[in-house]
């Protein structure tokens, strides 16, 4: 059998297809169990299988027939195995990293927010009574200038300008970016 083995190998090394298969067919299933055992996924040690065969073909030129053919096939399972185990722990503490990055941004950014609503809740209590009043029925009440006109018995003007003037405050106060995604927080809750 060794030196079958030895003729099968040396075909493989002039690109012998049939006698490819023949080993790929031989080595197949002691293969997948050894994977499997290293792996506990069988889906994954089939791939693994098929990886390191297209390996060895590729690198067939370099195979040394006189050499343990069955340590070095086994060698490669068990490298490609611990390498992949290896990437899987590294991607899993990767994950874990950027879960724990973004728990504490959305801490941060709920505090950044809280802080920002807060300053928001301080600049529009700093309105004067009527520009309040109109910036809320415009946002909080979702009113038309002309509803609000109607309902303070003012110009639909007046509601415009009083409008312009307390967001102008209002940035004044707060940074524009802020005020705008406030506004919109402020609609939502």
């Amino acid at each position: 059998m060794a030196l079958l083995h030895e003729q099968i190998l040396r075909d493989v090394i002039q690109g012998d297809q049939v006698a490819f298969a023949r080993l790929y067919n031989h080595y197949r299933t002691p293969a997948l169990k050894f994977c499997t055992s290293i792996l506990k996924d069988e889906e994954e040690a089939e791939n693994m299988v098929h990886e390191v065969f297209i390996k060895l073909w590729e690198r067939r030129a370099q195979i040394n027939p006189e050499l343990n053919f069955n340590s070095y096939l086994f060698t490669c399972m068990r490298n490609m195995a611990f390498d992949y185990l290896k990437k899987m722990e590294k991607n899993e503490w990767l994950k874990q990293q950027y879960m724990e990055r973004m728990a504490n941004a959305r801490e941060e950014d709920a505090e950044v927010l809280e802080t920002q609503l807060q300053q928001l809740q301080t600049a529009v209590g700093s309105l004067s009574v009527k520009r309040r009043q109109i910036l809320k029925m415009t946002v909080e009440e979702g009113m038309s200038y002309q509803e609000i006109a109607e309902m303070l018995n003012i110009s639909k003007n007046t509601v415009k300008n009083q409008l312009v003037k307390a967001k102008q405050f209002l940035r004044e106060k707060m940074d524009v970016a802020t005020v705008a995604s406030m506004m919109i927080a402020w609609l939502i809750g």
